[in-house]
């Protein structure tokens, strides 16, 4: 059958293709090829910057307009050519060549690709491409979520709500707070992410520009390979490598979007819990159905749906974190084939990153609910008595409250208020004590 959103075998070209589509500028066939272009062209270019040849003005812009203006059609041509090669980098080279035939530049061409590996090319335009998506696509969407979290969290900051620890009633909290450790959990692990640099690999077959010091051996190639990849490529050369780059921190990069994922798996995890305790409603919109069978449903579909794609996108990061730094002496292949699937675990992340957005959107608080599970929870105030009564050295006050409350079907204000006119206390303790409720008992956290 002909490839479409209703052939694909994976979800992420099929059913959410219109939510990811553009993820295609980073992990295609297409885009790593294109990534490929642009950094042979610019090690090309560095060279006759370096004297290593003579390449004027309007050659440069030309051949920097092939890689910037990149085309379908090119990459067909480039396939085109491995189907010969049977390598796919080296068509890139043979591609290059062809374009510099074209510019009547036949007598530089030789120069491109010299000295490379195929992992010097590689092991620059994943990292780029890698870079790119991050800092275009990735964290502004995680940045973004969390700026929703906060504008909930400061709407609901004065919203009393009865904790649960356990499963139990426990003492109260605030809603908005408890929105708010979700928002700080995000910002110190997308500051962690942050410190991590983009690592690449360029230093011949094994790493030790071999070829190009045979070639020119008063050159100082380190120096040279260092100030290519971090002051054109803007990322960070490994001194010391085999064939390939380490990974490590790329590695890094994958385990910090797992716990940022986990993250979010708990947040799915308490507003669906919320949802299912009535805390919250949800907005309904015309034509839709929650349930094939049940009229009156109104799943929580969203973070259901996110819940399930972070898991995923967690399961393809785990196996990328673990298997990348790992490779056989100087360099085995298998490094290929797992780099190829970078845009599966970060597809199904921005796939549930867009649900929780829809699931906050359609949220509506039922202030009603909230209220009521605290009026009928008041032995969550026994904390406060039995505090103050510790605070006024009254003997064994947790043994009193604990008698009052603990294995009872229920206690009420009037239970509360019955004990505290029983103590042996001041009528102004008494009065202190009849103060708390608990709606009023949630303490106090930084602002927000």
């Amino acid at each position: 059958m002909e490839l479409s959103p209703l052939t694909a075998i994976s979800p992420i070209d099929g059913r959410y293709r219109s939510q990811v589509a553009h993820l295609s500028e980073y992990f295609s066939e297409f885009a790593l090829i294109k990534y490929r272009v642009y950094v042979e062209v610019e090690y090309f270019i560095f060279l006759a910057d370096k004297k290593f040849f003579t390449l004027n003005a309007s050659a440069k812009n030309k051949l920097r307009n092939i890689a910037a203006e990149f085309s379908l059609d090119n990459a067909n041509r480039i396939k085109e050519i491995e189907r010969t090669t049977n390598h796919d980098v080296k068509a890139v080279e043979y591609f290059l060549k062809e374009e510099l035939d074209k510019l009547n530049l036949s007598s530089v061409k030789e120069w491109i690709h010299f000295g490379l590996t195929s992992q010097d090319i590689n092991n620059t335009s994943i990292p780029l491409s890698w870079k790119h998506c991050m800092e275009h696509e990735y964290l502004p969407a995680l940045i973004n979520l969390q700026n929703d979290l906060y504008a909930l969290a400061t709407q609901w900051k004065n919203i009393p709500m009865l904790a649960k620890t356990h499963g139990q009633p426990a003492s109260p909290t605030i809603l908005g707070k408890e929105l708010m450790v979700f928002v700080e959990r995000l910002n110190n692990q997308i500051s962690l992410f942050s410190f991590i640099p983009y690592a690449a690999k360029f230093g011949g077959a094994t790493g030790n520009f071999n070829a190009h010091n045979i070639a020119f051996p008063k050159k100082d190639w380190v120096k040279l390979g260092n100030e290519f990849v971090e002051e054109r490529l803007e990322l960070q050369r490994m001194q010391f490598t085999t064939q390939i780059e380490h990974y490590d921190n790329l590695a890094a990069h994958f385990d910090t979007i797992k716990r940022l994922n986990n993250i979010l798996i708990d947040l799915c995890r308490d507003i669906w819990t919320y949802v299912s305790m009535e805390y919250f409603k949800q907005k309904t919109k015309a034509g839709e159905v929650g349930s094939s069978a049940m009229p009156h449903k109104v799943n929580p579909i969203d973070f259901e749906n996110a819940e399930g794609n972070l898991g995923i996108a967690n399961a393809a990061l785990e196996h990328l974190s673990a298997k990348l730094p790992i490779s056989r002496l100087q360099r085995d292949l298998t490094d290929s084939t797992v780099l190829r699937t970078l845009g599966v675990p970060v597809a199904h992340t921005i796939i549930a990153i867009n649900s929780i957005q829809k699931g906050l959107g359609k949220l509506l608080l039922n202030e009603t609910k909230l209220n009521e599970d605290l009026e009928h929870n008041w032995a969550v105030v026994a904390e406060a008595i039995q505090t103050i009564l510790r605070r006024e050295n009254y003997p064994n006050p947790y043994e009193a409250l604990k008698d009052l409350t603990r294995g009872k079907a229920s206690i009420t204000k009037k239970d509360m208020h019955g004990f505290i006119g029983k103590l042996k206390v001041s009528a102004e303790i008494k009065k202190e004590l009849k103060a708390i409720t608990p709606q009023n008992y949630t303490g106090v956290s930084a602002k927000f």
